[in-house]
């Protein structure tokens, strides 16, 4: 279903975002973008046409000719045929870097150099000891640097927060993080199985991960208890499918909770012929008193409902937020895609603001660090970088 959502999310982003295109301030901020990933129109070019202080300025390839086809495509003033000639372009301010998994650390090392605000997908890095390097790097060089996970940055996501925040659930007790794409949906050529680009279910659906420290406001696990890995039959050390219980340390006494995460790129369809269409990336959290459920986490704007169970009078409750929320107040729109949530916060951030929400980049070396654990206990180890 993940690559389901996103092809939907294309499509609302054309529809709704595309149509709110407007005027753009003298000092807007000037991104490139490295690489013609298809997640770009989503990710960073759409949103940008409905922010005044973003402009997408230039894009880059390792192809001439495919950049400057995107560039026209796109709008885009400035086609580059190496990632280098985009870097050392001083209209440049900042840079949105959507390459394959094993290249993240490579080049945003390099635009860091340059001198340029990073906005790097996920997964930050191929693994924690990159990501320790470039966490460093960005505050030597006092640029702003973060990753990706838009969908934290959505009043869905606070809405849930704030439940659990508020203690009237109680402590949390468990968790439990999916993410599913039907078998098939992704061919076998595609960069996400690639060993040597870092690839793997759980490194691209590392979204249950996010979701899962996120909620329960944790860094590290302190054990894997479990971590087991289907590998994928072209390529052994690449996992098609990971189940995996890890468990947090949360609070300040010392208290535990088990976190069930499991990812699979390949989800066998029912009696070969089903697909599990149902299954959009949801995670439950269960708490003393209630069993809360957040449906479609990663892409709210698009659906997305919050089921509470209370235990107590066995009555269940449904919210949604597509606008406002906790930590967003008057500001955004019911149509801003989780996407667009996360620019106006990497705006604010560059502009010397206090964004209302931030992934820090500690938590992007817990992050790395956790799925690095994980990897370890399949027993198919840590992924490797690629320049």
């Amino acid at each position: 279903m993940a690559m389901l959502i996103q092809v939907a999310t294309f499509l609302q982003e054309y529809l709704y975002e595309s149509g709110h295109k407007i005027k753009k301030n003298d000092n807007a901020v000037r991104l490139g973008v490295i690489s013609t990933a298809m997640i770009n129109p989503a990710a960073i070019i759409r949103p940008a046409d409905s922010h005044g202080d973003v402009i997408i300025s230039a894009v880059a390839s390792r192809d001439l000719k495919a950049a400057q086809k995107y560039a026209k495509q796109y709008g885009i003033p400035k086609a580059y045929g190496s990632y280098e000639e985009l870097l050392v372009e001083p209209g440049i301010d900042a840079v949105y870097i959507s390459l394959p998994n094993g290249m993240h650390a490579a080049w945003a090392t390099r635009a860091l150099q340059a001198g340029k605000h990073v906005l790097l997908e996920k997964p930050f890095t191929a693994n924690a000891d990159e990501a320790k390097a470039l966490v460093a790097l960005a505050k030597e060089k006092n640029l702003v640097l973060v990753e990706a996970f838009h969908w934290q940055w959505h009043p869905a996501a606070h809405t849930v927060k704030s439940l659990l925040q508020s203690g009237k659930y109680g402590e949390i007790i468990r968790t439990e993080a999916r993410m599913t794409t039907p078998v098939g949906t992704m061919p076998k050529s595609d960069i996400r199985w690639k060993w040597d680009l870092a690839g793997g279910s759980f490194m691209d659906m590392t979204y249950v991960v996010s979701a899962t420290r996120y909620f329960l406001d944790a860094g590290t696990p302190k054990e894997i208890v479990y971590a087991n890995a289907r590998p994928m039959k072209e390529d052994k050390r690449v996992d098609e499918a990971m189940d995996a219980v890890l468990k947090f340390e949360v609070g300040n006494t010392g208290r535990v909770v088990d976190a069930r995460v499991w990812t699979d790129m390949a989800r066998p369809n029912i009696g070969w012929v089903i697909p599990r269409l149902w299954e959009l990336p949801s995670i439950e959290i269960e708490t003393e008193k209630a069993v809360i459920y957040f449906y479609n986490f990663m892409m709210p704007h698009l659906y997305h409902y919050i089921s509470v169970y209370d235990k107590v009078s066995k009555e269940t409750t449904y919210l949604k937020a597509y606008k406002g929320g906790p930590l967003w107040g008057t500001r955004g729109e019911s149509w801003w895609s989780t996407y667009r949530w996360q620019l106006e916060a990497f705006i604010d951030k560059i502009r010397g603001k206090d964004p209302v929400h931030w992934v820090t980049l500690e938590s992007s070396v817990a992050q790395m660090e956790t799925i690095d654990a994980v990897y370890e206990k399949s027993g198919l180890g840590k992924r490797q970088g690629h320049a």
